[in-house]
């Protein structure tokens, strides 16, 4: 029911209500239960109040993207499992370079030829996590967010499908292709992707972060790794300890949480790439969350927060 609340419209609110969702159904299924009453009525406001993609100029001029849209959905098949369809790059590459109407054409198609709801999902969600592996540092700033909009968004529609799959929130993964559609002018010109270099040694990735605009540079360092046989788990715990040394936002925790998820799913690198290169972009900060929670803990200890902190034994 949530989820098919949350795609009776398109793309609602940039595509933070369906995520929302989708967290509020992760975090229950780790905090309990019996907690969902408190949980699930936060997502209220969140399905009542969100902005429309009806409403926008973007998806619907040149191209009415919303007529294309729900003339799709009318044609959409109820969700069947994963099977034996083998049609994931080409998908891809369509769905990169492709013209709305075409695309929407190669999903049904795909779904026709086999292509179960999750495995559908999922290519999308590639499609998504590519636009910020290729994504140029000569767009504008605030446009990582847009791309980093669209990837979370596809994810939550995979997680979702994976949870409860159904035909309405199938719709979801028609809106996220059409999402990746209007992102296609962020990856012009595209940046290639990184090819592995000998001697890639994660300990310089932090010191990456420590300078602006090293994303080039750390999305090579990551290509190299992974290209050399690195473990994938030692990469996603360094991304983490750079991540939790920052002033993180809201949006950087989503980047790197979803792109994980997708290398645990799929075991592709280039989720883990597109993480280092977003993490690259908002780095460094001014790392001043790490002193308000060291005065947080004195607090709780009951110590003076004016006095030294008492060495270690």
């Amino acid at each position: 029911m949530l989820f098919a609340a949350a795609t009776d419209h398109r793309y609602l609110d940039g595509g933070h209500t369906l995520d929302f969702v989708n967290k509020a159904l992760e975090a229950l299924d780790t905090a309990g239960w019996e907690r969902a009453e408190t949980v699930l009525a936060s997502l209220a406001p969140q399905l009542a109040f969100a902005e429309r993609m009806e409403e926008s100029n973007t998806w619907r001029n040149p191209v009415d993207l919303v007529a294309l849209l729900e003339d799709a959905f009318a044609r959409l098949p109820e969700p069947r499992p994963s099977g034996e369809w083998s049609g994931r790059q080409e998908l891809v590459g369509v769905v990169l370079g492709g013209e709305a109407a075409e695309i929407l054409d190669a999903l049904l198609a795909a779904l026709d030829d086999g292509a179960g709801a999750v495995e559908l999902a999922s290519a999308i969600t590639f499609a998504a996590a590519t636009r910020i592996a290729r994504f140029p540092t000569s767009n504008e700033y605030a446009d990582w967010d847009t791309a980093l909009h669209t990837f979370t968004f596809a994810n939550a529609v995979e997680q979702g499908l994976r949870r409860s799959p159904s035909r309405e929130l199938l719709r979801g993964v028609l809106d996220a292709a059409m999402s990746v559609h209007l992102d296609r002018f962020l990856n012009v010109p595209a940046v290639r992707l990184p090819t592995p270099q000998e001697g890639a040694d994660l300990e310089e990735l932090p010191r990456l972060l420590d300078a602006q605009q090293q994303v080039d540079e750390a999305g090579r360092l990551v290509a190299s790794y992974l290209g050399a046989g690195g473990d994938p788990q030692r990469l996603i715990a360094a991304l983490g300890a750079c991540l939790l040394r920052e002033d993180r936002n809201f949006h950087t925790i989503q980047c790197v949480e979803a792109a994980v998820r997708q290398h645990e799913l799929t075991g592709e690198g280039l989720p883990l790439l597109a993480a280092a290169r977003y993490l690259a972009a908002h780095a460094p900060t001014a790392r001043a969350q790490r002193q308000t929670y060291e005065i947080a803990r004195r607090l709780h200890r009951g110590e003076r927060v004016y006095e030294d902190e008492p060495e270690a034994a």
